[in-house]
């Protein structure tokens, strides 16, 4: 019990891990906007207490511009809030650097905005734009060169203190940190999901392919490599049932195609039911091909009419009708000179056929002459 609760508990943190991320993908800017003022807003108190008023009234000045940011987010311009973020983060990483200098480390703001270049540029660029984002990329690199050769020996206007310098390295180094991790975070988790988004889709792509939209049966499409594949070995004995369900015309015309589509259904179900693990196919309209793997035809023919004769005892319920029907059967076990699959389904077929033309509701298991 404690094993289950604790892989419940597990699953659970998951969900919340995988919501959470996901609440985040899709507000990425906003949370981004977010932080960015916030970290602005937090210089701001610190160069108040240094004493740098340039700089306390140049973060508050940013915390308003990422105000501006967040409604812009909210309102669904994201060009100009990326374009704001790189331009604010450049300009404060200068102005910042000629105010106190290097050594409180406030150029690693550069550093922090390359992720959300890439991150959200990959986005919002497509095509040959995304040259764009590289050439930014490449701009950053060149500012942070001539800032650190331009400032490298030039004493800062203002001399803070150690512990003011020790509170403005480690809040830009962890700036920079957290800008790396979370948004590598956020592209691994964007790129998985999509993946799992793709893959969902191609297998809902490969399903509406190879089954049948009505009764969840294999179609031609999906039927016919599974019989090719068991043609490619000789020892692989089965054999092939081809149904075809007597007078269906007259089910439809008499009750309605939502009557039909039901006898259809409850066909479908007693297949399933007589003949557990064969591969069944809806060829069209009211034919059933079945591969009876592992079967000769003596096998074959036992399953198949005991499939006969619980198709023709139990009627669809229909809105309280019951509709019996009957079905034809037509019966070919594998041998050597058939090569396609289409060969040995062309016999049931034709079997199928012939016992059509006598008396229909039988089962065919070899060719009579006329």
């Amino acid at each position: 019990m404690n094993e289950i609760s604790k892989s419940q508990k597990r699953k659970n943190k998951l969900v919340f891990l995988s919501k959470f991320m996901r609440y985040l993908v899709e507000n990425a800017y906003t949370f981004t906007v977010a932080v960015m003022g916030l970290v602005h807003a937090t210089l701001a108190v610190i160069f108040l207490i240094a004493g740098v008023d340039e700089l306390f009234q140049f973060n508050l000045v940013s915390v308003i511009i990422y105000a501006f940011c967040f409604i812009l987010c909210r309102l669904g311009h994201i060009l100009p809030v990326y374009a704001s973020i790189i331009l604010e983060v450049t300009i404060y990483s200068v102005v910042s650097t000629y105010y106190v200098g290097l050594r409180c480390g406030t150029y690693c703001f550069l550093f922090s905005i390359i992720p959300i270049i890439i991150y959200f540029g990959s986005s919002l660029f497509k095509g040959a734009q995304r040259f764009g984002v590289v050439l930014m990329l490449i701009l950053n690199f060149i500012m942070f060169v001539v800032l650190y050769i331009s400032f490298f020996q030039t004493p800062p206007v203002y001399e803070v203190s150690s512990s003011i310098m020790l509170i403005l390295v480690i809040l830009s180094s962890f700036a920079m940190v957290f800008a790396t991790l979370f948004y590598n975070a956020m592209y691994i988790y964007s790129s998985e999901n999509q993946l799992n988004i793709l893959e969902k889709k191609n297998k809902q792509l490969s399903a509406v392919a190879h089954e049948d939209a009505l009764t969840s049966l294999l179609n031609r499409r999906g039927f016919l490599p599974v019989v090719s594949d068991l043609m490619e070995d000789p020892s692989d004995r089965f054999s092939i049932a081809f149904c075809d369900l007597d007078d269906f015309k007259r089910i439809n015309d008499s009750y309605g195609h939502e009557a039909g589509d039901e006898v259809l259904k409850h066909v479908t179900t007693m297949i399933k039911r007589e003949l557990p693990g064969c591969d069944i196919c809806r060829w069209g309209g009211e034919e059933f091909v079945i591969l009876l793997n592992g079967c000769d035809l003596a096998t074959a023919k036992s399953k198949a009419e005991r499939l006969r004769k619980s198709i023709e005892s139990n009627p669809t319920d229909f809105f309280g009708k019951k509709i019996f029907v009957t079905t034809t059967i037509g019966l070919e076990e594998s041998k050597e000179i058939y090569f396609k699959p289409e060969d040995i389904i062309k016999v049931a077929d034709a079997r199928m056929y012939y016992g059509k033309q006598h008396g229909k509701n039988v089962l065919i298991a070899e060719d009579y002459e006329e």
